[in-house]
């Protein structure tokens, strides 16, 4: 048993990483890049309309990166935690 607590007790750099609050700064450079994804995401969409051969293949790729602008919005949500005066819903 005392070779499992090791592996229990291991903490990545990520891990490590993640528990920081970005700050301000970062954050908003952060939500910049999703703003630049989401613009990608509707440029592709766009041209899904245009291009029928390739079409259901930009739509999946418009969608994948939606998804990654989404990805990179929750992370600074959850690394900022609640606004202060919002409604959280605790246990």
């Amino acid at each position: 048993m005392k070779a499992w607590s090791g592996i229990f007790n291991y903490r990545s750099s990520f891990h490590q990483f993640s528990r920081k609050a970005p700050s301000a700064m970062a954050a908003n450079e952060i939500l910049q890049e999703a703003r630049k994804l989401r613009k990608v995401s509707e440029s592709l969409d766009q041209l899904a309309i245009k291009q029928a051969p390739v079409s259901e293949a930009l739509t999946i790729l418009a969608g994948s990166v939606r998804n990654s602008a989404t990805l990179l919005e929750v992370l600074v949500e959850i690394r900022q935690g609640p606004e202060p005066g919002s409604n959280t819903v605790s246990n």
